[in-house]
């Protein structure tokens, strides 16, 4: 039997945003060191019919999680409102048509297409991993369940849950196992659209909602709250207090042209009443939370705000098998859609596939990456790749933290301040493998780090290091997990893409969470 087999320099796994420019960065780079075109492969598990762009397109996440620059700093360093972000980026939301924050699918998808056509990348979808081939430590190649073989010399995977790096054999933590919590993961999300219903509409009904739930003379107003809260008074008493702020006004709507920011639970409150769910996601696992919306055009909205739970295992497998709702995550959209019909919708569609924010991380990166080192302002100004700033941001929570931190004798906050740190590539390289580096969630963060390095932005100003990082590696007859950060930011200089440089170390709250971590750690590893 004749082998089908082809031959590529790059090989891309999982077509999250990050990981698509990450190959493009690479493609171009190539034909620019060498003026000829590349031999580089995109992997997609995902159809390419149904778009290119993983959770930003097929799942649906209009809302960008952009990075969150403080006015003092955006003042004294005169910058824009999102700080300097990757040129490649920019050039994505650019050509997406992208104002401040909402990302229309169609528009991403066609613009991630052209721009993988332009540089001379292959495309495969619908993908499935049969095995992975090695050569000593190094990745020779992927035979796809097609029976088809993929030799390579450098790969990357984008995957949440580091697919391919698990077939090569690299050890992953599932879940919060760097916490010594392996069986607690982040809440997922299935996002939805609504059309018909105006972000103007939305507003005026947020605001009613607010004025009769903290309105305590409005007994039908009150009844509803007390039903959301399955007639638990206290829980009433705290989801009413939600929706003032601490100068007494209501807690409405905030937003521009492309967004919505949903600040209280009053919307939350209307639905569970009618749902007759309790609102408490430690308790059912489901929740309507405080949406993100994106304002799309012709009265469009798109809802991050619908969690669900899973633990590490049923994100993995999730992962695995496509990214595709559950049966229960489609029953609840079901009783979802006939509220917000009420309210004036007049169609509600779901994403294709789920929005899963975490799904474990590997482990044996050339350079780990934790939350203090984040707060203590990343690598050195002088390696620097960029500069991004973001909460640590644990949606749905963590189940289980808080009590493990109690029980080792952790008694204070364990809110940190906002990081702004700078960017490198070495937490994504891997050290026992080291032609494949990891773009996504499941790099090699520790601690609370993934909780902001998670999110596209970032991993985008990793991806366009990586794939540089590639061609050097390739070029100069080396590994990946040679390449140093300050190899690829003397590409980013002389090609005028390296952003400004910008972050802050914040030594009192660093320290205080590197004791928080190294006491965590140390004690899941013991």
């Amino acid at each position: 039997m004749v082998m089908d087999v082809r031959y590529y320099d790059v090989i891309g796994f999982g077509d999250e945003v990050p990981g698509v420019l990450a190959v493009i960065s690479a493609a171009r780079e190539y034909r620019r060191r060498t003026k000829l075109y590349p031999r580089v492969l995109l992997m997609s598990k995902g159809s390419s019919q149904e778009g290119i762009g993983g959770h930003l397109v097929r799942g649906g996440l209009a809302y960008l999680d952009r990075s969150q620059i403080s006015p003092e700093l955006k003042q004294s360093l005169n910058l824009d409102t999102f700080g300097s972000p990757p040129a490649i980026y920019k050039e994505f939301l650019q050509k997406s048509g992208v104002t401040k924050i909402a990302l229309d699918a169609g528009k991403a998808s066609a613009a991630l297409k052209q721009m993988l056509l332009q540089a001379g990348v292959d495309i495969l979808s619908n993908v499935e991993i049969q095995s992975v081939k090695k050569e000593g430590q190094k990745i020779a190649s992927i035979t796809t369940s097609r029976g088809t073989v993929y030799v390579g010399k450098q790969f990357i995977d984008a995957t949440v849950n580091a697919e391919l790096a698990q077939a090569a054999g690299v050890r992953k933590l599932q879940g919060f196992e760097t916490f010594g919590l392996p069986n607690s993961e982040l809440a997922v999300t299935l996002v939805f659209e609504t059309q018909g219903l105006s972000a103007r509409r939305l507003k005026e009904l947020d605001y009613t909602y607010l004025k009769r739930f903290t309105n305590l003379a409005d007994s039908e107003a009150q009844n509803f709250l007390l039903s959301a809260a399955d007639k638990d008074a206290q829980l009433a008493e705290k989801l009413r207090r939600e929706m003032i702020d601490t100068r007494g006004n209501l807690k409405t709507l905030w937003g521009e042209n492309d967004y919505i920011d949903v600040r209280s639970p009053a919307l939350s409150v209307a639905y569970h009443s009618f749902r007759g769910r309790k609102l408490s996601f430690s308790e059912t696992g489901m929740i309507l939370d405080l949406g993100n919306i994106a304002i799309l055009p012709n009265d469009r909205l798109s809802w991050n705000a619908l969690l669900f739970a899973v633990t590490a295992s049923e994100a993995e497998a999730l992962a695995r098998s496509g990214s595709k709702p559950t049966a229960n995550m489609k029953k609840e959209i079901s009783f979802l859609a006939a509220w917000l019909r009420s309210l004036g919708a007049t169609s509600v569609t779901t994403a294709s596939e789920l929005y899963i924010r975490h799904a474990g991380n590997v482990t044996g990166v050339v350079e780990p990456l934790t939350g203090a080192q984040m707060l203590l302002g990343g690598v050195p100004a002088n390696e620097a790749l960029g500069t991004f700033s973001y909460y640590f941001d644990i949606r749905g929570g963590i189940q289980g933290l808080d009590e493990k931190a109690n029980s080792l004798g952790w008694f204070k906050s364990m809110l940190f301040k906002k990081p702004t740190f700078n960017i490198g590539i070495r937490h994504a390289l891997i050290k026992n493998v080291p032609n494949l580096a990891v773009v996504s969630p499941c790099s090699g963060f520790e601690g609370f780090a993934c909780s902001a390095g998670r999110i596209v932005e970032f991993n985008v100003a990793v991806g366009q290091g990586v794939g540089i990082a590639a061609i050097n590696a390739l070029l100069n007859n080396k590994t990946l997990a040679e390449v140093s950060n300050r190899e690829v930011r003397q590409v980013l200089a002389e090609t005028g893409q390296l952003p400004r440089i910008f972050g802050v170390a914040n030594n009192a709250d660093g320290m205080l969470l590197a004791q928080f971590e190294n006491l965590v750690t140390s004690d899941a590893i013991a």
